[in-house]
């Protein structure tokens, strides 16, 4: 392929590594913005992520000009088809983010005692928080990265996720049986929570694309 070819993905993967770095960092924002029941931070982190479509629409349509432009075939043909899939798990996981931050601001301050969760709800998120890490850090570093072993680690990082909002489940379920007039508070926070189970999930699809750009194989996706 030509220099121009070349340029065309090195700045559609910077794209791609400029989003993954500020929805990481927003969900790092997050983090903290719970730690603290600081409804500010909440607030900071939905203006990260401000027009978070867009931006993945624009590296879809250079993907697209890109398809046109070359007829790019074998392995450049693979990585862009994953990049522009990523794309859009990476926008999904950015949004879920930001719905987070807002449905937290709110919970953090409603009627709800948050406190017997926020254990297990910081770990659920550090695990989202890492699996993002290690994709951001595996993509930055595309010559020296073991693709596999990313995978591997954003897996573990996956299970322990599930497993913690298994056990979140089961306690909010029980409090909605014992406080049912804020039962609809509950299930509320319930499904926030949500959003950081499938953030994983996400981070699993985002890393087997990778993994399938650089080496070929199935795409295996989470629905």
């Amino acid at each position: 392929m030509s220099t121009k070819y070349h340029e065309k993905i090195n700045n559609i993967r910077g794209k791609i590594s400029l989003l993954l770095e500020t929805i990481t960092t927003a969900d790092e924002f997050s983090l903290e913005a719970f730690k603290s029941s600081n409804a500010a931070k909440f607030k900071e982190v939905e203006n990260m992520l401000d027009k978070i479509g867009l931006k993945g629409d624009d590296i879809d349509n250079e993907i697209i000009k890109t398809f046109a432009l070359f007829g790019p075939e074998a392995k450049e043909l693979r990585s862009l088809v994953a990049y522009l899939k990523m794309t859009n798990e990476i926008v999904r996981t950015g949004e879920g983010v930001k719905k987070y931050a807002q449905r937290m601001s709110e919970h953090t301050t409603s009627g709800c005692n948050l406190e017997p969760f926020k254990p297990s709800i910081l770990l659920l998120h550090k695990s989202s928080v890492n699996a993002l890490k290690y994709i951001l850090e595996c993509f930055n570093k595309k010559e020296e990265c073991n693709y596999e072993d990313t995978y591997r680690k954003v897996l573990v990082e996956e299970s322990m996720n599930d497993d913690l909002f298994a056990v979140l489940e089961k306690e909010i379920l029980h409090k909605i049986i014992d406080e049912k007039e804020l039962s609809i508070d509950y299930v509320k926070i319930l499904g926030s929570l949500r959003k950081l189970e499938r953030s994983c999930d996400r981070s699993v699809n985002i890393a087997n694309l990778m993994m399938y750009a650089e080496q070929g194989g199935e795409i295996k996706l989470f629905n």
